[in-house]
């Protein structure tokens, strides 16, 4: 079913204007690892999960979602796994750490600001690292957010950073890791933003 849905997703995006992707060579092409993409809405998931494709992309996502009866069942079929955010469990951990383990790639959506809740979700994809000692390939994300976005061929890019181990261990270097996350983030936004006003010129 994965790969009927990433197929579909694929001819749909194709057809009004695939997201252009930068620096994938910094995707390892085999075993378990974990990518931290910016976030701003749902098309930048299904951008970044076509961008890897067929290598499928487990989403680390907000159990609410699941709530809704067709949306859950669909992100269900692109492999994404629910987490409370306001209560996480033993599960945040546990079940990336597994999948991992099997070679399987982790996907989560870190807040591009500070906010409690983005620093929570850093954290969260750091201490997933520290604990599997797989790689984080940080990730940003411009560009459509909506379909009404994605029908009117509003353009996407995509940039992979270069992957990083987190070698510190314990709760400060949870911390300073973290940081980095934030500054890698804020920097390839910024390389994107530069990418797309070259290409305007």
């Amino acid at each position: 079913m994965y790969r009927f849905v990433c197929l579909f997703v694929t001819k749909f995006l194709g057809l009004f204007n695939k997201a252009k992707v930068y620096n994938k060579h910094n995707v390892p092409t085999e075993g378990g690892y974990l990518i931290a993409c910016t976030h701003t809405g749902w098309i930048d998931i299904l951008n970044l999960g076509v961008s890897i494709y067929p290598k499928p992309i487990h989403f680390m996502a907000k159990k609410q979602l699941f709530d809704h009866k067709l949306l859950g069942w669909f992100i269900t079929k692109l492999k994404a796994f629910p987490v409370d955010r306001e209560n996480p469990g033993p599960s945040v951990v546990k079940v990336p750490m597994k999948l991992i383990r099997e070679g399987e790639v982790v996907g989560i959506f870190p807040s591009g600001t500070r906010n409690a809740e983005g620093t929570s979700l850093k954290q969260g994809a750091i201490t997933i690292a520290q604990l599997s000692k797989a790689p984080i390939i940080p990730a940003a994300y411009i560009g459509p957010n909506t379909l009404k976005e994605v029908f009117a061929r509003k353009k996407g890019y995509l940039i992979y950073g270069e992957p990083f181990y987190v070698t510190a261990r314990g709760k400060s270097g949870r911390e300073e890791f973290t940081h980095f996350l934030e500054e890698q983030l804020v920097t390839l936004k910024e390389q994107l933003e530069e990418k797309i006003s070259q290409e305007k010129l």
